[in-house]
């Protein structure tokens, strides 16, 4: 086979694999957002604009995502430290660690649901220890912070793992040269992690959270277990309008927005985070 035709040949299953799972429903959903039986219109997505309950989704999906994703970049850069510091166990604890990745976001809410709903381990422990005089309802109207922190809660819980993986690699990718010049000079570790594995680890950290906070916007099915309809977000919104509403055009038209957002947010990473010309790591 030529050699100026193989590199196509070899990408060439990928690209029919987008164009038949992504492209195509894309232009499908893309299609049904903006128009009806009268032909090109924007009614979809004022109608969805308009409806009382987007502003609220909206807000709950940005707040969701701005409390937990900074959570978990911390929490992945220190388990990641962790793990490539260890001599022994290494792969036992990355294992125990990356668990989560294997459950379904539905389990992950319905296991979080076992902790904080009336009959839950949260409260038989707090009427084992006398904090309460009975089981109390927490996840209600009458305490949405509560509902807020156990969502919060589960989704660090079930995600973390995701940036967790991908920050592993990538420090491991460090040459160990940098680490060693720098304690010969008298570097903390404090300092070396910021002066050697942050800046070194900006192409994994880049890629971690564009895939994380674009997964924050598809949050959906913890919500649901946790929170029903007393916290909207927008994937719920979404659902609702393709399933309950039986409304394809404003599905659809929701359904663009919360791309237009990850894609708005996905460049202001890249812009905030850009690797510099040259950089191999």
């Amino acid at each position: 086979m030529n050699a100026r035709i193989l590199p196509y040949m070899l990408i060439l299953p990928v690209t029919l694999f987008l164009c038949l799972f992504f492209l195509y429903p894309f232009v499908l959903v893309s299609q049904e957002a903006f128009s009806t039986g009268d032909g090109f219109t924007l009614d979809n997505f004022r109608d969805v604009a308009s409806y009382w309950k987007f502003p609220i989704s909206l807000q709950n999906t940005l707040l969701l995502a701005a409390a937990v994703v900074p959570i978990q970049v911390a929490l992945a850069l220190l388990m990641a430290t962790m793990v490539n510091r260890m001599q022994k166990g290494r792969d036992m604890v990355l294992y125990i660690w990356t668990i989560p990745l294997g459950i379904s976001d539905l389990a992950a809410g319905i296991i979080w649901l076992a902790i904080f709903e009336q009959s839950g381990f949260l409260n038989s422990m707090m009427t084992g220890l006398g904090i309460v005089d009975q089981p109390m309802n927490l996840l209600s109207y009458q305490s949405p912070l509560i509902v807020f922190v156990a969502i919060a809660l589960a989704e660090i819980w079930r995600a973390t793992a995701i940036m967790l993986v991908i920050l592993v690699a990538g420090i491991g990718l460090i040459p160990k040269e940098y680490y060693e010049a720098a304690e010969v000079f008298g570097a903390s570790p404090w300092k070396r992690f910021l002066k050697v594995t942050l800046p070194l680890l900006r192409p994994s950290l880049q890629t971690a959270l564009i895939l994380r906070v674009v997964l924050a916007f598809e949050v959906f099915a913890v919500v649901a277990a946790l929170g029903g309809t007393l916290f909207p977000v927008l994937m719920g919104e979404i659902y609702a309008y393709q399933f309950d509403l039986q409304d394809g055009g404003a599905a659809a038209a929701l359904a663009l927005i919360v791309l237009a957002i990850s894609i708005a947010f996905t460049l202001v990473i890249l812009r905030a985070l850009r690797v510099p010309k040259g950089a191999t790591i």
